[in-house]
């Protein structure tokens, strides 16, 4: 079976309809991976490009956003390396009320058992209720 990587644009696409056709594109494309014809995969880094581009580009919000890549990680036929991470990123992201980034570094954290982060950013990690911020 061939395995392809998915790029952000493809995402966009089809999250926004914003250019039908290519979203027609996409949506043919999915279907043929949840149908097994074909096996896509995508990293962590075009989750978070999906985030900037929504919010920077589409004037989305946390709220909106969270559903939406939540969707994406749910898509039969596609693997999101790291997928947990990413799911526990979204979470914190959304309630929060943080920027994916952080979300994701708190993820991380938690997930090797981290409990300090040193950080100039005092609103985002103040957030976080486990996590103690420190500066150098």
């Amino acid at each position: 079976m061939n395995i392809c990587f998915v790029d952000t644009n493809l995402f966009i696409r089809y999250l926004t309809n914003d250019d039908p056709v290519k979203a027609d594109r996409v949506e043919k494309l999915l279907d043929e991976a949840a149908n097994g014809r074909i096996r896509l995969v995508t990293a962590e880094m075009v989750i978070a490009e999906v985030v900037w581009v929504l919010e920077s580009g589409y004037s989305l919000r946390n709220a909106d956003i969270a559903p939406l890549v939540r969707g994406i990680l749910a898509t039969p036929g596609l693997e999101v390396f790291n997928s947990a991470l990413v799911a526990r990123a979204v979470e914190l992201y959304s309630s929060a009320n943080i920027d994916f980034i952080d979300g994701y570094i708190a993820a991380v954290m938690e997930h090797k058992g981290i409990t300090e982060l040193f950080s100039f950013d005092r609103k985002h990690v103040s957030r976080l209720k486990n996590i103690a911020r420190k500066e150098p």
